[in-house]
């Protein structure tokens, strides 16, 4: 799973590669300790655009999905397990047209032990972007006017898949990592073999986390309101 990330730059930093045209007006500022139902800066492809416009938006990390009654329904939704998505409900629409790459420095992932759990930092050795695929949605409140301009809401959750070699080590789950390669076929609402995309995003991730470095990290982590550069120095 994946359950607090970092994103030690502003997003638009991390995504030269990713060759975004829009970029939201408010990013979110840096943090190192996000948690689901924070504000997550997300790259999609625009449907409603012809050709598709690649955006950097602000998405409420937790996916909502257009049938839920409120949005308590993201906090449980914020990892998708990337070989159910195809079944799930709650997944299945997103995938089809719906699909994003969220930008990190990197994630942290509890290792558990006879000594109980122990907090890692994991991230790319040589200090690039990490890129997330995941899927988005828009949910319309129904609690405000239609003439509200917060009454859509704009949510993400994170795909995952089993965890590899070292990673593995660490904890089952991992990030399904998305090669910047694989990111225009991901990205494009057009693209009709979505699950031939996915089998091939699920194929490439190995070799994205064999590129990864981790430590251990302090335990202050664990506490949602700690949020500081110190939370990634490795500590013994």
């Amino acid at each position: 799973m994946c359950g607090r990330f970092v994103v030690a730059n502003v997003a638009s930093e991390l995504v030269g590669v990713l060759r975004v045209d829009v970029e939201a007006d408010e990013l979110p500022q840096p943090s190192y300790n996000i948690a689901p139902t924070s504000q997550v800066g997300i790259v999609l492809d625009s449907i409603k655009s012809e050709p598709p416009v690649r955006r950097l938006e602000v998405a409420r990390w937790g996916l909502i999905p257009g049938w839920a009654k409120d949005v308590k329904i993201g906090a449980r939704a914020f990892n998708a397990r990337s070989e159910e998505v195809e079944d799930k409900p709650m997944f299945r629409n997103a995938l089809i047209k719906r699909r994003a790459v969220i930008p990190a420095s990197g994630y942290y992932e509890w290792k558990t032990t006879e000594a109980g759990k122990t907090p890692h930092y994991i991230h790319p050795a040589d200090g690039s972007p990490l890129f997330f695929a995941g899927l988005y949605e828009w949910w319309k409140d129904p609690a405000r006017a239609d003439d509200d301009p917060a009454r859509w809401v704009l949510s993400c959750t994170i795909l995952t898949r089993d965890a590899i070699g070292r990673l593995g080590s660490i904890h089952d789950r991992m990030p399904l990592f998305m090669d910047p390669d694989f990111a225009d076929a991901w990205l494009d609402p057009t693209t009709e073999n979505v699950g031939d995309v996915l089998d091939a995003a699920i194929d490439a991730a190995p070799d994205v986390a064999e590129t990864l470095d981790d430590h251990v990290v302090s335990a202050a982590v664990g506490n949602v309101r700690n949020d500081s550069p110190d939370l990634i120095d490795a500590v013994e």
